[in-house]
């Protein structure tokens, strides 16, 4: 039976193991569970160890069980860079099925429509699933925080949707028997909405990159803090 002391020990050096494993930072552990960097650097000294609660914030964090954090042994995990390949992995294969869906729907309404109305331009419904498709990688890239897919999927979004509503307007010309020969002008919009675009991804990438600066600096001012307590 461990003393309060060992027990102590054994769960702070738990929790800076799986911490580092994880890839975070005392402040960015912190900010996760809702606690301050000085707490967590509390538990990680032995001075302290978190509530129950909390231990199974983090078990569930880290993707690991409670007697992982308060047994004693030798842990084995996965590198960070292991842990990113396996999220990725499971991120694209989640946006695959989602975008399977959405062409299934399509491809179920395609068909349901063709076969009453062979004469109808049916077709049109598959460029309004790729439109479908490309806001459902937005909202993944966002939540991820894959700003280059994110960037790609916006642009798709922008020329994708001016073509909808070029080849929509084009066939209900068509079918009225009316024609309007500067529709292409649609496609103008579409120059300042990518430019538009291009330049919040630039002043984004300097937001966060003062974002990141202001960060180090709260760490390295958090860390001489503890080392002078």
């Amino acid at each position: 039976m461990k003393n309060e002391n060992e027990l102590h020990r054994v769960i702070a050096n738990n929790l800076t193991h799986y911490r580092k494993a994880a890839g975070l930072t005392q402040a960015e552990l912190a900010e996760k569970i809702n606690y301050s960097d000085k707490s967590i650097s509390k538990w990680e000294s032995g001075n302290g160890i978190p509530d129950v609660y909390t231990l199974m914030q983090l078990a569930a964090l880290y993707q690991v069980t409670l007697n992982d954090l308060v047994g004693e042994g030798e842990v084995t995990l996965p590198t960070p860079l292991e842990q990113k390949k396996r999220m990725n992995k499971r991120r694209f294969l989640i946006a695959l099925l989602s975008s399977g869906i959405v062409w299934l729907a399509a491809t179920c309404l395609f068909v349901v429509m063709q076969i009453p109305f062979p004469t109808g331009q049916w077709w049109l419904i598959f460029l309004y699933a790729l439109l479908a498709n490309s806001i459902l990688f937005i909202v993944y890239s966002t939540k991820w925080k894959y700003r280059i897919a994110q960037f790609l999927s916006v642009s798709i979004l922008i020329w994708t949707a001016i073509t909808c509503v070029y080849l929509t307007v084009s066939v209900f010309l068509q079918w009225s028997g009316a024609f309007y020969e500067m529709l292409w002008c649609l496609y103008l919009i579409g120059i300042p909405l990518q430019g538009l675009e291009t330049l919040w991804v630039f002043f984004r990438s300097l937001l966060w990159k003062d974002k990141k600066g202001e960060s180090k600096k709260k760490n390295r001012v958090n860390a001489i803090n503890g080392e002078k307590e």
